[in-house]
């Protein structure tokens, strides 16, 4: 089985397109499982890991929230965490909710590495891109293997 991982790192530079344009790429990852996203000017990491997962029929939320990650897969530490595993953390500043919350701010990716107390993280929507960025540990809500 090919690891999301490499797949997901042939798609690193694509990005969102300002103003009225969108990028067809992005819609396409937006639109496999909601019809309502209309730009790609939305949050659209969890449709990038899902659309990556759809390529190789691994198990996916089909949903665009981040948080729907958290029921799929089984949870692993972080110290047992290999690359392509998926990644959930807290998004935003200030008192997140848990991991049993999903209906929360969130953000999704692949598991890249990690570097001291940081969690590098291969996905979508980091910084409106695909590319690899660094995550504070303390922002980690679960690490999922897919089975």
């Amino acid at each position: 089985m090919c690891n999301p991982f490499h797949i997901a790192e042939r798609f690193i530079g694509i990005q969102e397109v300002g103003g009225a344009v969108d990028n067809p790429m992005i819609l396409s990852m937006l639109k496999l499982d909601m019809d309502w996203p209309e730009h790609d000017e939305v949050p659209w990491c969890s449709a990038f890991v899902n659309y990556i997962c759809w390529l190789l029929r691994l198990p996916r939320s089909k949903d665009l929230r981040a948080r729907s990650w958290l029921s799929i897969g089984r949870g692993i530490q972080l110290d047992d965490a290999e690359v392509g595993d998926i990644v959930v953390l807290k998004r935003g500043s200030g008192d997140q909710p848990g991991p049993e919350v999903i209906d929360a701010p969130g953000h999704v990716g692949f598991y890249a590495g990690r570097a001291g107390d940081f969690i590098e993280v291969l996905g979508g929507n980091q910084s409106d891109t695909v590319k690899v960025s660094r995550y504070p540990k303390s922002k980690l809500l679960s690490v999922r293997r897919l089975v």
